[in-house]
């Protein structure tokens, strides 16, 4: 298989990353670009100890931690406590993703990270921590298939969350989340109806904001490069380790775009 096959082949998945890692479709994919035109010059830079997979993962990280492509404008001031956060975080919840979303193994995100497996479980630990205490909310499920409607329901609460309830189709999502506005949307995007648990998102993000992690069996049609794009994607069959890990991060990341802007207002 030739280099620019291996890259294609893992491309989808490290996109997803990207973008669950910066809480952003343009900046993580900006990030991946910023990665494939490193690789594009210098070929040698993909260090392919450990797979090709995990070599791609390692470059991007190295691109991650050294350019700062998602800043914006100028720096917000920040609480002593919010600083903490900010330089231990990033560390950790690459560390988080890479096990939990991603399925690395200890010894593959610490060649990733730069780093030793002690240190990757320290970093998963900590994680873990800051984001149980980001991440309680009341959640919708929009899924027709009872069994994982039921496997979804039992997770989310296991996390703390409260669940308002679950919408088999298009219209009672529409009509759940009109009556008891959500703090987050776990979505199948194809329902057995025909309706679309996209089309309903689409239609509840134009009256209020919501953070929206979307589950199916078929993501690669959703990692097209062109919007609207699912930001946060978990494919199915799932492992309950990644919806924790992706619910978690799209709470953390909106409530931190919350304050950003709450700070901004105040300014």
């Amino acid at each position: 298989m030739s280099r620019s096959q291996l890259v294609a082949e893992h491309l989808p998945l490290l996109r997803r990353y990207a973008r669950a890692l910066t809480g952003n479709q343009t900046s993580g994919d900006a990030y991946v670009a910023a990665m494939l035109e490193a690789l594009l010059q210098d070929q040698s830079l993909l260090d392919e100890r450990l797979g090709a997979r995990a070599g791609l993962f390692r470059l991007f990280t190295q691109i991650w931690n050294s350019v700062a492509l998602n800043e914006g404008g100028e720096p917000v001031p920040q609480a002593a406590s919010e600083r903490r956060l900010s330089n231990i975080t990033p560390l950790a919840r690459q560390a988080f993703l890479l096990l939990s979303l991603e399925g690395f193994s200890e010894e593959e995100v610490a060649f990733i990270l730069a780093s030793d497996v002690a240190e990757i479980r320290t970093l998963t630990d900590t994680a873990g921590r800051e984001l149980a205490a980001e991440i309680a909310t009341d959640v919708l499920i929009i899924e027709d298939e009872t069994f994982i409607a039921m496997d979804l329901e039992s997770l989310v609460k296991n996390l703390g969350h409260n669940v308002i309830g679950v919408a088999r189709t298009h219209s009672d999502a529409i009509a759940l989340a009109n009556t008891k506005k959500p703090g987050l949307i776990l979505a199948d995007i194809q329902l057995a109806d025909g309706s679309s648990g996209l089309d309903a998102v689409n239609e509840l993000l134009r009256t209020f904001e919501v953070p929206v992690v979307f589950i199916t069996a078929y993501p690669e049609r959703f990692l097209t490069g062109e919007r609207p794009e699912p930001a946060f994607l978990i494919s199915k069959p799932f492992q309950p380790a990644m919806v924790s890990a992706v619910a978690s991060q799209a709470l953390f990341f909106q409530r931190n775009s919350r304050n950003r802007n709450q700070r901004a207002a105040a300014s």
